[in-house]
């Protein structure tokens, strides 16, 4: 099946010109434009799951299914809209994670979460840019909170590789709609930028790490709540100033900030040859130095035991978030605001799980394939099915855990305090729920000879 399905892929794009495949060329099929470009990249989705059937059912779903109403409906005002529509076109540019559960959110909160996120992807921009001068840096980073409030301002200074200075070179039509918000919402966004472009300039200026190095766990949490705990503050308080959550939700600050750390902390672990040939090293020194004298060492030949060593202590550190990150979900009681923050997470288990043990991720940077992610994203829709998730990936952890490791008992010991709360709070939910079960069903079999012979149409058409 997998060779009938690259066979058919190496004859489809034999019989096209290559310059179809780079230029927006497009054929008909029963009324629908598709790409030759997007059909490429669709096909090769399905054939990396193509050992995972319910993946691909996921996929089909995904793609055939009618958009959200609220996505719609804001299409429909945005479209009428232009400085709008320019903010959620810059939402989808620089967001490949956020973008589409941002503009599934409910009415009263959507426009206030997609500014939240470009003034604080403006920062981190700002942030990242390691061709700006550190005063000039310090500057903006210091002041952006206020900067925010200055119609008019835009910022062109960022190097020609930085990847989203599109954004600030444009960034008036942000402010103009930051100032469209009710203030409520505006005070929660200032004061979030206030304190993270506060800490961002203490780590720009040396402070909580040696050169570029994160020293001590402790600075590697100040860092991780810094750039993504006070993310959690701020989203629970702007769920609690629209309404459509308690105010329960904002005032649980602690478990707010695990919400974050949980997710910038797994993106750390998987980064780690990006930001080592970037030159920067975010693991903190007081774990990977219990392993190797030179954080580059994990990446090379022969250190392979003590880098898997290095990594399960990673791991370990993240682990310890998940138990509050489940009672967060738990008291949300929003559809849209429960799926917009239980998607991420289920991403993060995923990925978590993917990395543990995995020495390619000194190699290359890994990823959840697409059609994973997508059976996520359907099934992230209760408690329930999210609990599941989390237990299948801690299943997988657990079964990956190595006895020779030194971290094997702490790693066992954190997972079963998890499990402990789950059993205690969750109790008829299933260790490994029957939608993330390994076998392939009767069904997902005819799906795969169904697809056979949709492709068989579509290489008919494409000729």
């Amino acid at each position: 099946m997998k060779l009938y399905l690259n066979r058919l892929l190496i004859r489809i794009s034999a019989r096209v010109p290559r310059k179809l495949w780079t230029i927006t060329q497009t054929h008909r099929l029963k009324g629908e434009i598709i790409s030759l470009p997007l059909f490429s990249t669709m096909l090769n989705t399905l054939l990396a799951s193509l050992r995972h059937p319910a993946e691909i059912e996921a996929l089909l779903k995904y793609k055939f299914s009618p958009p959200n109403t609220n996505f719609n409906r804001n299409k429909k005002i945005i479209a009428n809209n232009p400085t709008k529509k320019k903010c959620y076109d810059f939402l989808f540019l620089t967001s490949r994670s956020f973008a589409a559960v941002i503009a599934e959110l409910d009415d009263e909160l959507r426009d206030a979460v997609c500014l939240f996120y470009l003034i604080l992807r403006g920062l981190d921009t700002i942030e990242d840019d390691m061709t700006l001068p550190l005063p000039r840096k310090t500057e903006l980073l210091r002041s952006f909170h206020k900067i925010i409030y200055q119609r008019g301002w835009n910022f062109d200074e960022n190097g020609p590789n930085e990847k989203d200075r599109v954004l600030l070179v444009d960034y008036q039509v942000v402010i103009d709609e930051f100032l469209a918000l009710k203030p409520a919402f505006q005070t929660v966004i200032a004061d979030i930028a206030h304190k993270m472009g506060d800490g961002m300039a203490d780590y720009a200026n040396g402070e909580h790490r040696v050169n570029t190095a994160i020293e001590k766990i402790s600075d590697f949490d100040l860092y991780c709540h810094y750039v993504a705990g006070l993310v959690g503050y701020g989203l629970s308080d702007l769920f609690a100033v629209s309404g459509l959550e308690s105010a329960e939700v904002a005032n649980s600050k602690k478990i707010s900030n695990s919400m974050g750390q949980f997710l910038q902390k797994t993106n750390i672990i998987r980064d780690y040859l990006e930001d080592l040939v970037d030159g920067r090293q975010f693991w903190p020194r007081e774990i990977w130095a219990n392993y190797v004298e030179d954080f580059a060492d994990l990446s090379k030949p022969g250190f392979e035991v003590k880098a898997q060593a290095c990594l399960s202590a990673m791991v370990l550190n993240v682990l310890e978030h998940v138990p509050d990150c489940l009672v967060y979900l738990s008291q949300l009681r929003n559809q849209s605001v429960f799926n917009f923050c239980a998607i991420p997470q289920v991403m993060a288990i995923a990925t978590l799980a993917l990395v543990f043990n995995n020495l390619e991720v000194y190699r290359r940077n890994v990823k959840i394939r697409k059609g994973e992610a997508v059976r996520l994203i359907l099934a992230s829709t209760n408690m329930g099915n999210v609990v599941a998730i989390f237990r299948y990936y801690l299943y997988d952890i657990s079964g990956k855990n190595d006895p020779l490791d030194p971290n094997f008992m702490k790693i066992s010991i954190a997972i079963g305090k998890i499990e402990q709360w789950i059993e205690t709070n969750m109790p008829q939910t299933n260790v490994v729920a029957k939608p993330y079960s390994a076998a392939a069903s009767s069904s997902h079999l005819l799906l795969l000879a169904i697809l056979a012979g949709v492709f068989g149409v579509l290489y008919s058409r494409l000729q």
